[in-house]
């Protein structure tokens, strides 16, 4: 309880602040909460006209800032000179994410205040406030957009995607883009160099304040689930800071282990399987059990990662067997009134095709999935549900911690590998953080949970260093591509553009490293100077002494190289020239001995692997590796014409005869050493050069020598060094300069730098492949098309299957065949021409949405055109189809607006847009 005096001190304080930040206390007033310290510094710079950065976990509350910078765009709707009206862009970087923010700001500030521009989307796009995806604003800048007029404030909301190695470009472009009088508002999840990234946005910003906070408000606490028991991660904060895991935990979790390994088969409970008679065999618990247990503790709402779709529909299934409810009839009937509200829209016949009543059976027992294989409208279905509490549980993969406001009380994490796209990799401790930071609901919540999932693979002390880790530095993924050349020299030439590449985060953080680089090289030129006294000799240069050493060892090691590949050479020519039934000897290797020769093993590509059965009767293939001198033919036995190298017996009798020819395991010892140095004439006169030399003679010859040696060392890794520090000086404008004279032999600039009309038509093109495009329109490989083809033959230039898929996807036969074959050979001939200039290789086309689009253009059925998907997992999930085919809308959007395009294909593309949005696909939840 304080005191009077306390409390009118806290009341003056408090006038104080309100005086000096009038806007500040106008916007706390309606939030119904006070702020936290981080979001008041933060506001408070942003209300002195500064820039900030604010990085603070998952759930601390970040937007708070950006709604601020909102306000403050509102609160001045004018200038004093009646000047256009100040605006706030606010920006995310997935378009669910921004329909939600558009939401958000439409309840607190109404629908005439607050637009939404994304590719789906375009409502209000005039207002003073504008939600948009990141790539909006980028296009907007480069077309120099008259909706910047008045720009006052920009929120870059989850800022730290600057890092994705496929996007992360488009955020540092708008950065450097931006006009100097809009202030930033930069958002981002904590990372470890935050300190690095706000000295880049000075740089480039300038007055910009950076505010980090550490602190979660919702505490977040870890545990295991091993077995049916749950463990505390850590004993307590102290134990946490210190990595120091349970040990209770540690001791449980290893008394699991030694049963698995001694086959104890005894009061395993449900995580134990038996397999073959050969013990018990691991299994993970059922996920009705985990969740049922959760439901005990109090922990639903919960998410559990699944990082497979598969697995996610597989675990509500799974769920569903096992007759798992979670709701109250209440809950279920409001369920499906929200969902029949929601989707009312879509037709009966596609509802049936994408399993729409198992999908709200679960809905309506509180369990879902949530994954980018979904129909987009029902992940969003999901998402409110889970929302307003009526779903209990969703079983989801990475996806779902990416922005999406969808917090929980509990997160559980199945396992620690997820695939990316290339290989099953482990989580890092950024991605461990990004997912459990979802539990803990800020005003619901008092604490929030973290549960990991034992196995006998996961270590605790693996998952304490996880959860403990505090290093994800944010890393720049910017790289010039065609698209930006064209724009960045249209728009300030080619000197400045090259200027402007130089101010990149990138640019920033490998100058940086070069500074570190640059120090060592400098310190180690005067270790090396210091080392040249030692070396000094009274009798001659020594220098010149110690470079023929230095020369007669590399031609030591130059004949040594020589020689060892000539004998290996000679072995692969022995062992091509070998037949069945040859005894040969193995000179090395863990199969040294005689052996029988089963199979040449001869006729393919590479090197001869010959099968072969030694003495000691194991049978396998053996390499050159084995050979250090040539195989040579010592005998010659029979060997069964059908013989089972497989079988003991055939095993046994043939070795024996092997040991029937009566020669010895091991060969005679060859002594000697090669002596093909001493014949070497240039070795002789380097030789007679260094006994000649006066510092041969000299009593301290090998001191001198100890000190060169050390001196020749560090000059060769000071050579490295600063070749290190040339390769990443300029680095990006070394690439920007291929880029350009790519472009320029290609015709979209001319040799002074001007961007042509075929430049001016590829600065329009919003793709990855925006190059192959833009080639295809010059040359009209997409012109005669009708609206369904034009559509089948732009999904090759847009679409990028999850896998590799090795053959050739099959396509309607006809001018769409013509077309993709077209396309091809352009972008065969775009691949040699960047492979010359060493640049990345433009995406091969991807025929495999060819026939998806086609039949939805045509107006086919929903099941039949996902049948069609080229899809390794049987057909194309629907959330795939309709992510791929708006995509596709928007690149023939593109076309019908293209420079290049002629009117003829312009109208096809604008019929082919409105072809393709019907069903699916003209489901909007904005607007």
């Amino acid at each position: 309880m304080s005191s009077p005096a306390e409390r009118y001190a806290a009341a003056r304080r408090r006038a104080a602040q309100a005086a000096a930040f009038p806007a500040l206390g106008e916007f706390t007033l309606d939030l119904g909460f006070d702020l936290d310290d981080f979001q008041q510094a933060a506001c408070q710079a942003l209300e002195r006209g500064s820039g900030v950065l604010v990085c603070a976990p998952t759930g601390a509350g970040k937007t708070v800032v950006g709604e601020f910078a909102v306000h403050l765009a509102l609160r001045a709707v004018t200038t004093p000179a009646g000047g256009p009206p100040r605006k706030c862009f606010y920006t995310t970087p997935i378009k669910a994410l921004s329909n939600q923010k558009y939401h958000d700001l439409v309840d607190r500030y109404g629908a005439a205040q607050v637009g939404l521009l994304t590719g789906d989307n375009a409502i209000n796009g005039d207002a003073p406030v504008v939600v948009m995806t990141t790539e909006v604003l980028r296009n907007m800048l480069y077309a120099n957009s008259a909706t910047l007029d008045g720009l006052a404030y920009v929120v870059m909301d989850e800022v730290h995607y600057l890092a994705d190695r496929f996007r992360g470009a488009v955020w540092e472009e708008v950065i450097i883009h931006l006009p100097s009088s809009v202030i930033l508002v930069s958002l981002s999840a904590t990372v470890s160099n935050a300190e690095e990234f706000a000295d880049w946005l000075v740089t480039v910003r300038g007055e910009t304040e950076v505010v980090v906070s550490e602190h979660r408000p919702v505490p977040l606490w870890q545990h295991m689930l091993v077995g049916r028991r749950m463990f505390d991660l850590f004993h307590d904060a102290d134990a946490a800071r210190k990595h120091d895991v349970h040990p209770e935990l540690l001791r449980y979790s290893r008394e699991m282990l030694r049963r698995l390994e001694l086959g104890d088969g005894r009061t395993h409970g449900p995580g134990w399987g038996r397999s073959g008679g050969r013990g018990p065999r691991w299994r993970p618990p059922l996920r009705a059990d985990v969740i049922e247990r959760l439901e005990r503790e109090g922990l639903l709402p919960a998410i559990l990662f699944v990082f497979s779709r598969a697995g996610c529909d597989a675990a509500v299934a799974q769920c569903l067997a096992a007759g798992l409810r979670l709701t109250t009839p209440d809950e279920r009937a409001e369920i499906r009134r929200l969902v029949e509200s929601r989707l009312s829209s879509l037709p009966a016949e596609d509802l049936s095709v994408l399993g729409y009543w198992g999908w709200l059976d679960g809905l309506e027992r509180g369990l879902a999935a949530h994954h980018a294989g979904m129909l987009p409208a029902f992940k969003e279905v999901v998402e409110e549900l889970f929302v307003r509490g009526l779903i209990k549980a969703v079983f989801a993969t990475e996806t779902l911690a990416l922005g999406i406001n969808m917090p929980a009380r509990c997160v559980v994490l199945e396992r620690l590998v997820k695939f990316n796209g290339e290989a099953h990799v482990d989580l890092t401790p950024g991605e461990y953080t990004q997912l459990t930071g979802r539990a803990g609901r800020r005003g619901i919540d008092v604490e929030g949970h973290a549960v990991v999932v034992w196995s006998p693979e996961v270590d605790p002390r693996h998952v304490a260093g996880l959860a403990s880790t505090r290093t994800y530095p944010l890393r720049s993924s910017f790289r010039p591509s065609y698209n930006m050349a064209v724009n960045l020299v249209g728009t300030v030439g080619f000197n400045a553009a090259r200027e402007l590449l130089e101010s990149s985060f990138a640019q920033f953080q490998a100058d940086r490293s070069v500074v570190g680089l640059a120090r060592q090289a400098q310190r180690n030129t005067e270790t090396i100077e210091a080392y040249g006294v030692e070396t000094r000799c009274d009798l001659g240069d020594f220098d010149a002494y110690f470079d023929l050493r230095v020369a007669i060892a590399d031609r030591e090691r130059e004949l040594a190289r020589q020689g060892q590949q000539q004998r290996r050479t000679a072995a692969v020519d022995s062992l091509e020239r070998l037949r069945v039934g040859d005894v040969i000897r193995v000179p090395s290797g863990r199969r040294a001995g005689l052996a029988v020769v089963l199979d040449p093993g001869a006729g393919g590509f590479g090197e001869p692997r010959p099968l072969v059965l030694t003495q000691d009767r194991w049978a396998g293939r053996v390499s050159v590796g084995d050979f250090t001198v040539p195989a040579e033919v010592l005998a010659r036995i029979r060997v069964p014409k059908h013989f089972n190298h497989r079988s003991p017996a055939a095993r046994r009798d043939l070795a024996a005869a092997v040991a029937g020819t009566g020669l010895g395991r091991h060969g005679a010892r060859r002594r000697g050493r090669a002596r093909g140095d001493r014949d070497d004439d240039r070795m002789t006169q380097l030789r007679a050069e260094l006994r000649r030399h006066p510092c041969h003679s000299c009593p301290d010859r090998e001191e001198h020598a100890r000190w060169a040696e050390r001196r020749h060392r560090l000059a060769r890794d000071t050579d490295e060094l600063r070749a290190r520090v040339a390769g990443r000086t300029g680095s990006l404008t070394r690439t920007f300069d291929r880029v350009c004279g790519l472009l320029t032999d290609r015709g979209y600039l001319t040799s002074d730098g001007t961007v042509t009309d075929a430049g001016r038509m590829l600065a329009r093109i919003w793709t990855e492949t925006d190059l192959l495009v833009a080639e295809c329109l010059r040359r009209s490989v997409w012109d005669g098309l009708a609206p369904a083809e034009l559509a089948a033959a732009v999904s090759v230039v847009v679409y990028e299957a999850r896998r590799d898929v090795d053959e050739r996807a099959a396509l309607p036969r006809g001018a769409v065949t013509a077309a993709v074959d077209a396309t091809t050979a352009i972008w065969a001939s775009l691949e040699a021409d960047e492979a010359a200039a060493g640049l990345e290789s433009t995406r091969e086309p991807d025929l495999g949405f060819v026939w998806p689009i086609y039949r939805w253009a045509r107006g086919e059925p929903l099941a039949k055109v996902l049948a069609s998907g080229d899809s390794l997992d049987g057909e194309m999930p629907a959330g795939d189809f309709v992510r791929w085919a708006r995509q596709v809308a928007d690149m023939l959007g593109q076309l019908a607006q293209a420079r290049g395009a002629s009117s003829q294909l312009a109208r096809t593309a604008a019929q082919a847009v409105s072809a393709l949005q019907r069903g699916v696909l003209a489901y909007q939840t904005t607007g």
